[in-house]
């Protein structure tokens, strides 16, 4: 008599018996291979990483990259959802970036920024974000006369301060001046807005300066600093200051 428990082991299971039989010459089936074991291939890894790391890719800089990232823009962006992040691609200006997905359903707490865990967050100062806006607005004169995805601008360290000093005027030294734009310079470079100053005292823009930040802010700070520089600019009673 056999036993119970074996009788209902292969009862419900299913086992064949005769398939692990050798002497019936009966071969085990074929495994079946599960591609969703072997995970995420190496360079999708690769340039997911990069855009973690730096939050921007540009064509002109990692092409390689960059291609990759444009051909498996699906498989990136699914390697990054279960964070609520996506990339965003601008294909004229050769640049993807880095963008919180927003949740609809989500609210924020009045007076407080949704902050990512993985996103840093940093203010930029008045000063900061003034600058931000004469180099975007330099930036986008640039594309208009030689069209759109003209890749970097480059701007001296004495066109800035000039363009600085339409708005807030001259501190009376040039060494002063010079040390601020340095310092401005230095701390939106974190940004990746513009390169390192280079030998001659020049640095360049780059296109994620167009997607920084909110371009009617940028234009509104402009008008503001103009209309203060205006006013400044004229007497008490209305007429222009000698």
């Amino acid at each position: 008599m056999g036993n119970i428990f074996d009788d209902l082991t292969d009862a419900g299971q299913g086992i064949d018996s005769t398939a692990a039989d050798p002497d019936e010459g009966i071969q085990p089936a074929p495994q079946v291979f599960d591609e969703s074991l072997v995970g995420t291939s190496r360079n999708i890894k690769q340039v997911a990483q990069e855009m973690l790391k730096f939050g921007l890719l540009e064509a002109d800089r990692k092409p390689a990259l960059y291609q990759t990232l444009t051909t498996h823009l699906g498989a990136v962006n699914a390697v990054l959802e279960p964070l609520d992040l996506t990339v965003k691609v601008d294909d004229v200006r050769g640049l993807a970036f880095v963008s919180v997905i927003v949740d609809p359903f989500a609210t924020e707490v009045e007076g407080e920024d949704a902050a990512h865990p993985l996103v840093r967050r940093q203010r930029l100062t008045l000063e900061q974000s003034l600058l931000v806006a004469i180099m975007r607005q330099a930036y986008l004169a640039h594309e208009q006369e030689v069209g759109l995805g003209a890749g970097q601008v480059m701007m001296s360290l004495d066109e800035l301060i000039s363009q600085f000093e339409l708005f807030l005027g001259s501190s009376g030294s040039d060494a002063r001046d010079q040390k601020r734009i340095r310092n401005l310079l230095e701390n939106i470079r974190t940004h990746g807005v513009v390169s390192e100053i280079n030998d001659k005292d020049q640095v360049t823009i780059r296109p994620i300066i167009t997607h920084l930040a909110n371009p009617a802010s940028l234009q509104a700070l402009l008008n503001d600093f103009r209309d203060a520089a205006a006013s400044s600019s004229q007497s008490p009673d209305g007429e222009p200051t000698e």
